[in-house]
């Protein structure tokens, strides 16, 4: 299916590995150039990757989300060496590493990192990329928040609680900006095997005794038949469909919406 995106630039915020991977190939299969802001090292060796595979132009930025500084001169480089941001996806986040049932596994230390990162980093972005797409009167964000945002996930409190201050505040943003004719909508994937969804198995793990520990794909696959109505793990590239799907002109009249890509885990009526 061709979006028509084509040659619109797209910025990708934690586009080095994993859903965020997925999202940035998934714009450059529709010929989109693409900025990758990262922390990782790793992100310039993918935008070499990506933009060989694609034949499209890829580039990658440092930037810790957590420094405003950092956003700014990530903003003008992607301005400068891909021009003018028509769509930005958010799927930067970290979760405390540590497993949060009952809650008081956790400290309050194990909070604010998470916090930082999860939600001040978003606000940081938006506030480096609003501006932009508000002179122009046009463009789209995406953020990636989680099902754990809406069910109270008690796996890991810092990230759930996180995860719901995202949609919460993209739905503000949303509001704020359609005036500008910028659409914000939040894609929450479900169960996706990622580094972060094996880290909290490692900290399920690490605190049993050894008649009750199992391996990482038993754990998980016990998880996903209990809880996905489909019963099977969803693919980055399912959460990568969506987000392009959402920031394509496809879905024209669809912002504030928060979607999941779940397999049915959640359902709302």
């Amino acid at each position: 299916m061709d979006l028509k995106l084509r040659d619109r630039v797209a910025v990708v915020v934690g586009g080095a590995s994993g859903i965020g991977q997925a999202i940035v190939s998934g714009f450059a299969a529709e010929g989109c150039p693409v900025a990758i802001w990262d922390v990782s090292p790793a992100a310039t060796d993918v935008a070499k990757s990506i933009a060989a595979r694609y034949g499209i132009t890829c580039r990658a930025f440092m930037a810790d989300i957590a420094q405003q500084e950092q956003l700014a001169a990530a903003m003008a480089a992607t301005q400068t060496q891909l021009g003018p941001v028509n769509h930005l996806v958010h799927a930067a986040a970290i979760g405390s590493g540590k497993f949060g049932f009952p809650f008081t596994n956790l400290s309050p230390g194990d909070w604010p990192r998470v916090l930082e990162i999860n939600i001040q980093g978003m606000v940081n972005v938006a506030h480096v990329v609003a501006p932009g797409m508000i002179e122009r009167r046009m463009g789209t964000m995406v953020y990636l928040a989680s099902v754990a945002g809406q069910i109270g996930s008690q796996t890991d409190p810092p990230y759930s609680a996180s995860k719901a201050a995202n949609i919460n505040f993209a739905q503000c943003l949303a509001k704020d900006l359609a005036p500008h004719g910028i659409r914000v909508n939040t894609v929450c994937p479900g169960m996706v095997q990622t580094p972060l969804n094996r880290s909290v198995w490692q900290a399920w793990h690490d605190q049993q005794p050894p008649q009750l520990r199992k391996p990482y794909e038993v754990w998980a696959g016990e998880k996903v038949k209990s809880v996905v109505p489909l019963g099977r793990w969803q693919q980055p590239e399912d959460i990568a469909n969506m987000v392009v799907f959402l920031s394509s002109d496809a879905a024209s009249e669809v912002t504030g919406q928060t979607i999941n890509v779940d397999g049915g885990f959640v359902m709302h009526w």
